[in-house]
């Protein structure tokens, strides 16, 4: 293939990304604004009258990112007012889940605190916000913004999951929530915990493939449970570095055992080879 056939090919690629996807940096400029409206105070006291003229900017950011999907203006208001109708309800969703961590967490000492500086109640929020676009049908926008949270976190939520009230995420990093996964209510959660699917092939999208875990479950770090039909029992505890591919019933303490020595090391009982 010679430059210029590539090039031609590269472009006719980008015309067509161009038509069926709104802008990547625009899309994660939008939802960090949103984020910003709702949770992050400024140093000059606004009034009601600028929060008022702040959300209709933020309305038509939206739309525009919509039409870009769409390309039809009535549908692109249509999701506008739903996505916006939505958001008070979305917004007392995430304060119970701040109220969770601040619970949960002994080294929060204000709601505040988590509001800003809390990376899982980041991804929650966008999660939450990204969740409601997922059931309004509009899929492209709400991957680009949990993956942006993602990016910025570490916390991978794929936007079709269905999380119950009072989520707490504690650390974050490396945490992956699939896009079938239902999380019930209180539910705390620690890094590095997967909750992924037992196969991957593309014959099985239709279907469920990710776990369930019921009420009141904390998953500790490490721990991964996999499959679609894999339910933790409510009130039940997964310790770290668990791996499960079966279901539990509820108030069960699942956990990994394993040998740890403790010994002197001078002088050994035994040789010790070494391989690099």
């Amino acid at each position: 293939m010679s430059t210029k056939e590539f090039i031609q090919q590269l472009f006719e690629q980008h015309q067509k990304a161009y038509r069926a996807f709104p802008d990547k940096e625009l899309a994660e400029q939008f939802i960090d604004q949103v984020f910003a409206f709702l949770f992050l105070p400024h140093k000059k006291q606004k009034q009601v009258a600028d929060m008022e003229k702040e959300l209709e900017l933020l309305r038509s950011h939206f739309s525009s990112l919509v039409y870009d999907v769409v390309h039809q203006e009535d549908e692109a208001e249509h999701h506008t007012e739903e996505f916006f109708k939505a958001i008070p309800y979305i917004y007392g969703k995430l304060i119970k889940d701040a109220e969770g961590i601040l619970k949960f967490d002994p080294a929060a000492r204000s709601l505040e605190e988590i509001l800003v500086a809390y990376p899982g109640f980041y991804a929650t929020a966008i999660y939450r916000l990204s969740h409601q676009l997922w059931n309004q049908k509009l899929a492209i926008i709400p991957r680009l913004f949990t993956e942006y949270a993602h990016s910025k976190t570490g916390v991978d939520i794929h936007p079709g999951a269905q999380i119950g009230e009072a989520f707490c995420i504690d650390h974050g990093t490396g945490i992956v929530v699939g896009e079938t996964t239902i999380i019930g209510n209180n539910v705390k959660i620690y890094q590095g915990v997967t909750l992924g699917a037992l196969q991957v092939s593309k014959d099985n999208s239709a279907t469920k493939r990710h776990p369930t875990i019921e009420d009141n479950v904390t998953i500790y770090s490490g721990a991964t449970i996999l499959g679609g039909k894999t339910v933790i029992g409510h009130d039940s505890i997964i310790g770290g570095n668990v791996w499960l591919t079966n279901s539990v019933p509820a108030f069960s303490v699942v956990y990994h055992k394993s040998e740890v020595k403790v010994r002197d090391k001078m002088p050994l009982p035994e040789p010790l080879n070494f391989v690099i």
